[in-house]
């Protein structure tokens, strides 16, 4: 005969499976409890962080953690000053590195004058690395009284007008003046490098109705460059410089825009001097006039002003 079960005394299904997992609760409860905690933690601190009246508060925690700066590597400097550099990027070799904001930091050097982008990095535990990527100024292009820097392309260098190290890169660098010259700066300074004993003179090269150029020297004599041919006009004075020293003549101007002759125009006789005209060797009769006159000479950068740069 079968005995009675008593149902009262037989533990649940729920009961032997809190039974089996109890090992595994335990923990479980405690990684939850920890995980508010950090939230409530992390809270907290963005609360303190962004109130100043936790400020010194604040500072007396970052002081107290470990991970320093123990050095911040700087390449692709070149015209950056280090003093603007330092400034921009907020931190010095001693501060805490995860207070460090990376973001940050890289758009404030990446508004640096000379600066086109940079990439900013936190390597732990105490190293900071920057390269800097500069547009390169190529020339000075001025343009209705205004000077800015250009680079090859002719798009402006972004500066902070004729103080500190931006007028250390306008002294240094070749002028370029008129409309459109920006755009045709590259050809034409290629082209005077390639004659020292020209370009040694030349303190400004003037675009003329965007289409050709006019030389102005350290003298203050003005040479016409022909239309398309300046590589050949550029051999040829840089020939006769060599002979006859044509660049060193106080003229006015040296018209080379006609093929087949060289016009040397040159001061007006004063009273004072004698009957004797110039030698007829040294030049033909000046030709007429034609519609593309001499314009007249543009201000140009002295070489004595501003201050040298220096490799940053």
């Amino acid at each position: 005969m079968r005995r009675p079960t008593d149902s009262g005394d037989r533990p649940s299904r729920l009961s032997i499976f809190l039974r089996r997992q109890k090992r595994l609760l335990r923990p479980a409860l405690l990684v939850l409890v920890l995980v508010g905690l950090v939230a409530g933690g992390i809270t907290m601190l963005r609360h303190v962080g962004s109130d100043p009246r936790f400020a010194a508060l604040r500072g007396r925690i970052i002081n107290m953690l470990p991970l320093r700066i123990t050095e911040i590597d700087v390449t692709g400097c070149v015209l950056t000053s280090e003093s603007a550099l330092q400034e921009a990027l907020g931190v010095r070799t001693g501060d805490f590195i995860l207070g460090f904001s990376v973001k940050a930091a890289r758009e404030r050097i990446d508004a640096l004058p000379f600066v086109d982008h940079s990439v900013v990095e936190r390597h732990l535990p105490g190293t900071i690395l920057i390269h800097l990527f500069e547009r390169q100024p190529f020339a000075v292009w001025q343009n209705h009284g205004h000077f800015m820097l250009i680079d090859r392309a002719g798009n402006q260098v972004r500066d902070k007008g004729m103080t500190g190290k931006d007028a250390e890169a306008f002294r240094q660098l070749p002028l370029v003046v008129g409309p459109d010259a920006n755009l045709a700066a590259a050809a034409m300074i290629d082209e005077l490098t390639a004659q020292p004993e020209v370009s040694s003179h030349v303190v400004a090269a003037a675009r003329v109705g965007q289409r050709r150029w006019n030389l102005t020297l350290r003298n203050g004599t003005t040479i016409l460059l022909p239309e398309g041919q300046e590589v050949a006009a550029l051999k040829r004075l840089a020939q006769m410089q060599e002979t006859i020293k044509i660049l060193d003549r106080p003229v006015i101007a040296i018209d080379m825009r006609l093929p087949d002759r060289l016009i040397i125009r040159e001061n007006p006789v004063t009273p004072n001097d004698n009957n004797n005209g110039p030698d007829q060797g040294d030049s033909p009769p000046p030709a007429a006039p034609t519609s593309d006159q001499t314009p007249r000479q543009q201000p140009w950068l002295s070489p004595d002003n501003g201050l040298r740069r220096r490799r940053a």
